[in-house]
């Protein structure tokens, strides 16, 4: 990659602009679905809904992340990188302020859709970008990326609820659409500042239409381990804190501890990221999954040490999940054919991962604690760790 502005990490000036842009765009992508979570109760009371249908609020933004993967690499070509980003990003702001401020439970659901599609359009566009423009480093960059995932995820998981306090749950629900137009500013710089994402554009709309790696065992092999890690992900958010608090831990400590995965998640994507940078990754991946297979098992195993277990869950799901990003990148050659394998990975992994939070919730009401559930997700990992042999850099597409 030519440098001839190089700075200490190796960029360009018009490099890290983009490398600031991605990283606001990641952070703006995520509290659109955490920060229902701490203003349920109160939405709940707003429309008298009931837990069934409170509980759409994060699942139609998971379902979506899966669904629309499918057809950004067609609107990509079509209308170009820009384009469909600064249009994403403004239906996700957009859409959020509108759920904050909705006056009845039908254009509640309604805008939900919104933000799901939003961050699910936007979100699927990122493989392309990072191959365009970063090749040769692509795990780090989308270390990176998924590293500021995860910052937005901790915010609006720490700051909604005190903000709800304060002020109630439209305001502590609808500020996090002030990111998405931080977001929108920094893009529209890129595209000021920046040659590298109009060779995005013109690489994606002169490429010919291709199919999906329908027919690939590797592709299939890639999202079905990121549907693994996504699985884990979701079902520990979801049922963590609850499991501790039924075992007799206060609700503030139990708070603590899954702040701790949150925290945790986020400091292995750039160290895993940076350090991985061989294209064959699978002794990478078995290692995280090891780790998180540890980790859950200690978690399943009743009065054990959460503030070891979870932490070690956490950082092996943190970077399987930014390699699990990057595999994508290492079996294509194009940013189209990255594009492609990447919209189909997402699709798979998250239409299974919206299963977890469910499965586990379910296992709990049959028989009447955590224990079943968490041995199940320990189970998951363990496939997720055989998953990982199978992932060595073949037939590269495109």
């Amino acid at each position: 990659m030519k440098n001839s502005q190089g700075t200490a990490a190796g960029f360009s000036k018009t490099e890290w602009w983009l490398v600031l842009a991605i990283v606001l765009v990641a952070i703006g992508l995520r509290p659109g679905i955490v920060s229902m979570g701490p203003a349920l109760p109160a939405i709940i009371a707003t429309f008298q809904l009931s837990h069934a249908m409170a509980s759409m609020m994060t699942a139609i933004p998971d379902v979506l992340m899966g669904a629309l993967a499918l057809p950004t690499p067609w609107l990509v070509r079509r209308f170009g990188v820009n384009n469909v980003l600064m249009f994403a990003l403004s239906v996700l702001s957009l859409s959020m302020l509108v759920r904050a401020y909705s006056a009845g439970s039908g254009l509640l659901m309604t805008s939900t859709v919104g933000v799901g599609a939003g961050i699910a359009v936007a979100g699927a566009m990122f493989a392309g970008i990072v191959k365009a423009s970063f090749a040769n480093r692509a795990a780090f960059i989308m270390g990176i990326y998924a590293t500021a995932l995860s910052l937005g995820s901790t915010l609006s998981a720490g700051l909604t609820g005190w903000i709800l306090q304060t002020a109630g749950w439209r305001v502590a629900t609808g500020l996090w659409a002030v990111l998405g137009v931080i977001a929108m500013v920094a893009w529209w710089q890129v595209i000021r500042k920046s040659v590298t994402t109009r060779a995005v554009n013109v690489t994606s709309t002169q490429a010919a239409p291709s199919r999906l790696p329908l027919r690939t065992p590797v592709a299939w092999m890639i999202a079905l381990f990121f549907a693994c890690v996504n699985f884990l992900f979701y079902a520990i958010l979801t049922w963590t804190a609850a499991m501790y608090q039924e075992s007799g831990m206060p609700a503030a400590e139990a708070g603590a501890v899954l702040a701790s995965f949150t925290f945790c998640f986020m400091l292995a994507s750039p160290v895993v990221g940076m350090y991985s940078r061989h294209p064959d990754r699978r002794g990478w991946l078995a290692g995280c999954a090891l780790i998180s297979t540890i980790g859950l098992a200690g978690m399943a195993t009743p009065g054990a040490w959460p503030w070891l277990w979870v932490p070690l869950t956490a950082f092996g799901l943190g970077g399987a999940f930014t390699l699990a990003m990057t595999l994508p990148l290492d079996h294509t050659h194009t940013p189209d054919a990255a594009n492609r394998w990447n919209a189909f990975v997402l699709t798979v992994g998250y239409l299974i991962a919206a299963c977890g939070p469910f499965i586990v919730g379910r296992m709990r009401d049959v028989s009447g604690h955590f224990e079943s559930g968490f041995q199940l997700l320990c189970l998951v990992s363990c496939m997720m760790f055989l998953l990982a042999f199978t992932l060595k850099p073949g037939q590269a597409a495109g």
